[in-house]
């Protein structure tokens, strides 16, 4: 989708919702506000958190879902490397940076800004204090944004929902010290502010907002219920390059670069408790569908850390056999170029011998896991291949048994405690030969092109 397209269905949904909430903006307006949050949700690092993620996170029938979803992923600063620099125009009178840390200016510094206060009441913030990107500091700037380009607009009220929907998607919180989640004490800091600042909400009215925000934070994190795991892996993949920048170097990233980016997402993983993932709150969603999503977030969760260990496994073996030609070796050079790179030299797998009797999976998320390094992820990414037959011929080999033993090994490499030649010693002996042998079939293809023209290289240089 261009520019273009993505500014008008934003500018579409802006008229829908205004219209819905009675509010009246002049067209140029919000021209002005779909070309700023279309700006910034296209920018170069944007893979996973675009425009289609925000439409998709707004979902369709409720006014102020679709506007705090358009505004809650426009400040990332772990994606786009800093605060972008159309937005800062609306948060320098309020945030201060400091050897690359933000915070909230003191309270001498703060201008006298009623949505402003609104907005750090319901995230809880305070004059001075620190943003931390794991506790709020997107979520909160990115509503502070949103309270600044629509508080001309919308009453205090209104962003004070809508500051509470874009509160709701910080993710994978558990329950406080008093036993409370997220969301009943995003219900009860709506009480207080409400009171505070003289907002004319009842009860009712904050019950429902809380129950909007729970279905906007659960559509921000669907990929985690979805019924393939090969279309939750997808979106995983989506987020690697986004704060992972040398793999949007197709092509040129070492092997190191994608390791890196494989490790701390595995890390992530296996930290990853399926019940943080989802909310609830007073009927919204029902019991069934709640756990339904929270059992099928369990399975997508299993699915993702055996596949990632697997993955990780594989990459140790290449990365110590890269560290016999250089310290900084791109992955094409151990694997062979991506597809539509334009070059032909093969790739690894094309010479594997065939198995006689490969090692078979021996339960349901080995038989899945197995089935995705084969077939693969659910959609192609510029940056890697949706299959993984190198994991999956050293799955088959060995086996996942053997692959989790590895695993532990493979963190001691990774981590400097073993030497690379260490770890391959402790691996199957004729695995290694034979993808040390591919990648030297690789390397005679890359030496035999340099010698003869593009033109006339054989089919099948392998």
């Amino acid at each position: 989708m261009d520019f273009e397209q993505n500014y008008r269905q934003c500018l579409e949904k802006l008229i829908w919702a205004t219209d819905q909430l009675k509010v009246e903006v002049p067209p140029p307006q919000l021209s002005k506000i779909a070309k700023i949050i279309v700006k910034t949700m296209t920018g170069p690092w944007r893979y996973f958190h675009s425009t289609e993620h925000i439409f998709a996170v707004g979902g369709s029938t409720d006014a102020m879902e679709v506007l705090a979803a358009l505004f809650h992923d426009i400040v990332y600063v772990q994606i786009d490397g800093s605060v972008n620099f159309n937005l800062s125009y609306y948060l320098s009178p309020f945030i201060e940076e400091d050897r690359g840390q933000l915070f909230i200016r003191d309270q001498s510094e703060l201008p006298d800004d009623l949505n402003f206060e609104i907005v750090s009441a319901m995230f809880d913030f305070v004059p001075g204090q620190v943003l931390y990107p794991l506790t709020g500091q997107n979520e909160f700037l990115s509503a502070v944004v949103a309270a600044k380009v629509l508080g001309p607009f919308l009453s205090p009220s209104l962003i004070l929902q809508i500051a509470a929907c874009i509160e709701a998607t910080i993710p994978f919180r558990a329950k406080s010290e008093s036993g409370l989640s997220p969301s009943e004490l995003l219900y009860q800091r709506m009480k207080l502010t409400s009171i505070q600042f003289d907002l004319p909400l009842t009860d009712g009215e904050i019950v429902e907002t809380v129950k909007r925000a729970v279905r906007v934070s659960n559509r921000d994190v669907y990929s985690f219920s979805h019924p393939s795991s090969a279309v939750f892996l997808a979106n995983t993949w989506s987020l690697l390059p986004e704060t992972n920048h040398n793999l949007q170097k197709a092509g040129s990233y070492t092997v190191r670069d994608y390791r890196i980016a494989i490790q701390k997402m595995a890390g992530f993983m296996s930290f990853l408790k399926p019940e943080l993932v989802f909310r609830q709150f007073q009927g919204e969603p029902d019991d069934e569908t709640y756990q339904k999503m929270v059992e099928q977030a369990s399975k997508n969760i299993e699915v993702a850390r055996l596949y990632l260990d697997s993955k990780l496994v594989a990459n140790a073996i290449i990365e110590g056999l890269s560290l016999r030609l250089g310290s900084d070796v791109s992955l094409s050079i151990m694997m062979g170029e991506l597809p539509d790179s334009g070059v032909s030299v093969g790739r690894m797998g094309d010479s594997f011998p065939c198995m006689i009797n490969p090692h078979q999976p021996r339960n349901y998320l080995e038989k899945e896991v197995l089935s995705l390094l084969e077939v693969g992820r659910s959609n192609d990414i510029s940056y890697d291949l949706k299959t993984s037959p190198l994991t999956a011929f050293i799955v088959k080999f060995i086996g996942f048994q053997e692959i989790r033993q590895l695993r532990e090994r493979s963190q001691a490499f990774f981590q400097g405690s073993i030497s690379p030649e260490d770890f391959l010693g402790i691996c199957n002996t004729d695995l290694i030969r034979i993808i040390a042998n591919e990648v030297k079939i690789l390397l005679e293809n890359r030496q035999y092109a340099l010698c003869h023209p593009w033109d006339k290289l054989p089919i099948n240089l392998a």
